[in-house]
């Protein structure tokens, strides 16, 4: 939730700015910001109820977890969460919309560091280089060594492993 009176210069979408933009400009929202919260959920929640339902439950919990009520929400992409109050999906809203910005590079931030930490337990995946997406190297070191317990079962290239009955 952005102060319009203490604008933040710079935001854009997490996806152009560099990890040192984004970790600076992470550092400002967290200060300016009327409020923030991130939330997430679990390997065992994105594999039960699918990516997009996993998604709009972390949305639903970061609305919740925030410490002044919001007049309404604002999401990018297609879809809204369950929440209490107004909520409208713009598309491409993390390149139109600054508090949609902010909400990403929060985000985007957030979940670096929850890969980097990843990566001090499951060093052989690489999580540090490839952040969990599908890279060749990511792919490699699943079909080397299996998944581990932060893999959801229904990543395709888990998945497919799984068929293959490859031995984990």
């Amino acid at each position: 939730m952005l102060d319009p009176a203490r604008a933040i210069e710079g935001l854009a979408d997490s996806k152009v700015l560099t990890p040192a933009t984004r970790e600076r400009l992470a550092i400002e929202i967290r200060a300016r910001a009327l409020g923030w919260a991130v939330a997430s959920a679990t390997v065992a929640e994105i594999d039960r109820i699918n990516i997009l339902q996993a998604t709009l439950l972390a949305m639903q919990r970061a609305v919740e977890a925030l410490a002044v009520a919001p007049d309404d929400v604002l999401v990018d992409g297609l879809h809204v969460p369950h929440v209490a109050c107004p909520c409208r999906a713009i598309v491409k809203g993390d390149r139109r919309v600054p508090a949609i910005s902010a909400a990403s590079i929060l985000a985007k931030v957030a979940r670096d560091a929850a890969m980097a930490t990843l990566h001090e337990r499951f060093p052989q995946y690489g999580f540090a280089e490839h952040k969990g997406y599908g890279t060749a190297e990511h792919l490699a070191a699943l079909r080397e060594h299996g998944p581990c317990e932060a893999h959801r079962r229904t990543f395709e290239p888990v998945w497919m492993l799984a068929q293959a009955e490859l031995p984990f």
